[in-house]
């Protein structure tokens, strides 16, 4: 599900947030479960896999990850989806997951674009099953992942 990126209901970012336009419009940002085995490998994976360092990395349980989510006004215990913040856009779900992933190198670039074939409705369905159903398949963490010291500055605080 794609917002609308910096339109008149987000045109405050900076006021509640701390967030300035600036900034917004100029970022690329993945918010995930800090506390998900899946979510974790998730980043992991776009981290080895990305062309070039284009990602900066918030987990929800953050302080940062919970100053995104109000800019997103998405509620502070939100947990269901990947949140892909590119450029004052907001994406959730199975396109923010797919964007994200066109941004990696082959073959998953092109599995990515390919992916935006399958109807929306049905991949919104299968990443919902597989979003309700992550701590039980791949299990969950008592704390959110540490970065290496090479890999900090690309995580939110």
């Amino acid at each position: 599900m794609a917002s609308g990126g910096l339109n008149s209901r987000r045109s405050h970012a900076g006021s509640s947030s701390g967030l300035t336009i600036s900034y917004v419009m100029n970022e690329k940002i993945i918010l995930f479960d800090g506390v998900c085995n899946l979510c974790n490998g998730s980043v992991t994976f776009i981290l080895r896999w990305e062309k070039c360092p284009t990602f900066q990395f918030a987990s929800i349980q953050s302080e940062a990850g919970q100053k995104w989510l109000a800019w997103c006004r998405l509620p502070a215990d939100y947990n269901q989806a990947v949140v892909l913040i590119d450029r004052g856009k907001m994406y959730l779900g199975s396109t923010a997951a797919l964007k994200i992933g066109q941004t990696l190198k082959f073959p998953w670039s092109f599995l990515s674009h390919a992916g935006f074939v399958i109807p929306k409705l049905i991949r919104d369905w299968v990443y919902k099953q597989i979003a309700v159903n992550r701590y039980q398949w791949f299990g969950k963490q008592d704390v959110c992942m540490i970065p290496t010291a090479k890999l900090k500055a690309r995580f939110l605080e």
